[in-house]
């Protein structure tokens, strides 16, 4: 696919966003991260120069090499995986603009400890594992109201600014929707919550029609 085939490649990806984005409000604005993960840096820099600016990586160590390599440009950063507690300043050494994954009030404390010793803040999402799957990590969705509450009255550093939530693992789109519904519905109970992050390659228009004001797509964006 050459460079004008790719830009109309991706030119479909947002318009399908932005139908998604319109069936729900036309002032709902949706931010696209694309996730980099099974990504070169030559491939970021290739959807950077079509206008994507955003992009999230899993693995530190990734994130670490594929931000020094391309420090040259203005990217912004998100950490979207499991966050390691012995990786965390490792992290924080790299200063990503968003952290997606915070998932339990054990990983808050340390994060906690970590961002003070270096007089440092970071704007966070509660991971929330909507749909109840033992093969996700997150807050439960009961608890994730009082977390919430706890960690902004005892974490001064962590800046939470929503929730994240990865979509059921089902066929079922209504499975799929259930879960959906049930983050953002969490979303609008937390007070100055202002991101709402939800849907990948593979059911992102449901994500945003549920309500979700940021995506996180990977394959669709590289094209892979």
């Amino acid at each position: 696919m050459n460079e004008i085939e790719y830009k109309l490649y991706i030119d479909n990806v947002i318009r399908r966003v932005e139908t998604a984005r319109l069936k729900v409000s036309d002032h709902l604005i949706v931010k696209i991260v694309a996730v980099s993960k099974y990504s070169t840096a030559e491939d970021i820099k290739r959807l950077y120069n079509i206008g994507q600016r955003a992009f999230g990586e899993n693995k530190v160590q990734d994130l670490k090499a594929k931000a020094k390599e391309l420090e040259d440009l203005p990217l912004e950063w998100h950490f979207i995986g499991n966050l390691q507690k012995n990786k965390i300043n490792n992290l924080l050494d790299i200063n990503p603009s968003l952290f997606q994954a915070l998932d339990s009030l054990e990983l808050a404390e340390e994060l906690q400890k970590k961002l003070k010793a270096k007089n440092m803040t970071l704007e966070c999402l509660m991971q929330i594992n909507s749909a109840k799957e033992e093969s996700k990590h997150g807050f439960m969705p009961e608890d994730t109201i009082s977390a919430y509450t706890q960690i902004i009255s005892e974490c001064p550093n962590i800046n939470l600014k929503g929730v994240m939530s990865i979509g059921a693992h089902s066929d079922d789109k209504q499975v799929v929707k259930k879960s959906f519904e049930t983050t953002h519905a969490i979303y609008k109970q937390l007070p100055n919550a202002t991101i709402c992050s939800m849907g990948m390659s593979g059911d992102f228009e449901l994500a945003i029609e549920c309500g979700s004001n940021m995506v996180r797509l990977g394959s669709i964006m590289f094209n892979k």
